[in-house]
Order: structure tokens, then sequence, then C-alpha cells
């Protein structure tokens, strides 16, 4: 995951930008999904989860809206569906 924050990254210490916070929110829910698939009652986990789901779904909103060429580009780049 990280190479592809890499390629995502507009400058080489880049974590603020919209496009990097998408990026890890993506890996922190694949953690998360794999970590609730072994702990079914780990509910603390699943609250986390949603909310990471929230705020990246938030995101890519702001950038369909305001960056639509990026928001293609991330899109195909993390194989995320919309």
């Amino acid at each position: 995951m990280r190479e592809k924050i890499k390629e995502i990254a507009n400058h080489e210490k880049d974590t603020g930008s919209s496009e990097v916070q998408v990026a890890l929110l993506t890996d922190k829910i694949e953690n998360l999904s794999s970590h609730i698939s072994k702990n079914k009652k780990d509910k603390h986990s699943s609250v986390g989860l949603l909310r990471a789901v929230n705020k990246r779904k938030k995101l890519l909103e702001y950038l369909k809206k305001n960056k639509l060429e990026t928001y293609k580009k991330l899109l195909s780049k993390l194989n995320l569906r919309k």
C-alpha cells in the first residue's frame, strides 16, 4: 500500500492532501475489515471501521465535486468502485 501512496502523493512528504488521506483510510479500512472478520465481537473496532468509511466517503465526495480528474484517477489506482 505504501507504493500506491507514493504514487498518489503530490510531493515526497505529502500526508495532508485529500488523495493521500483517502489512500491511508483505504489501507486502514482493509486492515480493520480483516480484523473484524476474525474477531466478530470486537465492537470498538467496528465503530472505528464505520468512522473510517464515513470519513473516506466525505473526502471522495469533496474530490468528486472539486477535482473530478483526480477523483477518477484515485478510484482506478485504489480499485474502489463507485
